[in-house]
């Protein structure tokens, strides 16, 4: 007879393999392609059958939790497989279920666990994305549009005096500059020996660049105080490091704080730089706007 204790343990690791069987099944139907769909089935599968021997401990049917379903399913849909299962992957971490505890009970527990941990990571590692692909391509526009564009913006923003004026010439600076980044990464991935398309991995750098630029002169196109729009900018260009630093180190296994730390404190460090060499540029020049 188990405790009460281990039951509800088991109760919530019920659901959750239903869950995910669900989700699984749901997300490889959606799948183009046919690989990934796949892996798909076979670790639905495996939640199925880790479901089906809980279901002999406890005697209940367990329903699925609708809204983590379809919660992890939208992730997953917009920001790619890979993600959206590590994401969910690292919430049942925190499910609370001791499976040692359990396994002094049940030892069966103790093969469900490291299935969890080690087979079905195996699986997850195996999707073919193309978003993991071009990640480098995407981090190369992101680290140069934010670094680039933010002391840019600096500079600008004491030497013009401006808000308008300001976000016309980053507009230019920035668009030039995803231009050639673009141009760059072209030639690179073309002399590298890697499964990327030159291509589509200047389009990822490009594009990554250009969003960046829009959204970083968007706080002077909307205030009147270049001051104030500078303050933005930079907050902004910590939201999106904090950001894409996160879904790089979920999708990715890598630590987050370290390479977070790394891009704010170089983007932050050139911005302060600019801003000095904007005021000195003013000085010397004597330039009123």
């Amino acid at each position: 007879m188990l405790d009460q204790k281990i039951t509800k343990q088991i109760i919530r690791a019920q659901k959750n393999e239903i869950t995910e069987f669900y989700l699984y099944q749901k997300l490889a139907s959606i799948t183009k392609n046919s690989h990934n769909q796949e892996v798909l089935k076979k670790i639905a599968q495996e939640e199925k059958e880790h479901y089906n021997f809980w279901q002999t401990q406890t005697n209940q049917k367990i329903k699925p939790h609708t809204l983590k379903l379809w919660f992890y399913f939208l992730i997953s849909k917009f920001f790619g497989l890979t993600f959206g299962i590590k994401l969910m992957e690292k919430g049942e971490a925190k499910a609370q279920i001791n499976y040692n505890e359990i396994g002094r009970l049940i030892p069966q527990a103790l093969k469900i666990s490291a299935e969890e941990n080690q087979h079905e990571n195996n699986l997850v590692n195996m999707i073919d994305e193309e978003k993991l692909k071009y990640v480098g391509s995407i981090v190369l526009g992101l680290n140069d549009a934010l670094v680039e564009l933010t002391g840019a913006l600096a500079g600008y923003t004491l030497a013009l005096h401006n808000t308008k004026l300001i976000a016309m010439t980053g507009l230019i600076t920035g668009l030039a500059a995803s231009l050639s980044m673009a141009a760059s990464e072209y030639l690179s991935t073309s002399s590298e020996k890697t499964e990327k398309n030159p291509l589509r991995a200047s389009i990822y750098t490009g594009i990554t660049y250009v969003l960046v630029v829009l959204f970083l002169i968007l706080p002077y196109l909307v205030l009147n105080n270049f001051y104030l729009a500078l303050v933005a900018i930079i907050l902004e260009s910590m939201l999106i490091i904090l950001i894409f630093t996160y879904y790089v180190s979920v999708a990715q296994d890598i630590p987050f704080k370290k390479r977070f730390i790394t891009m704010a404190s170089v983007s932050l460090g050139v911005a302060a730089l600019t801003f000095l060499i904007g005021f000195i540029v003013r000085l010397f020049f004597g330039l009123e706007v």
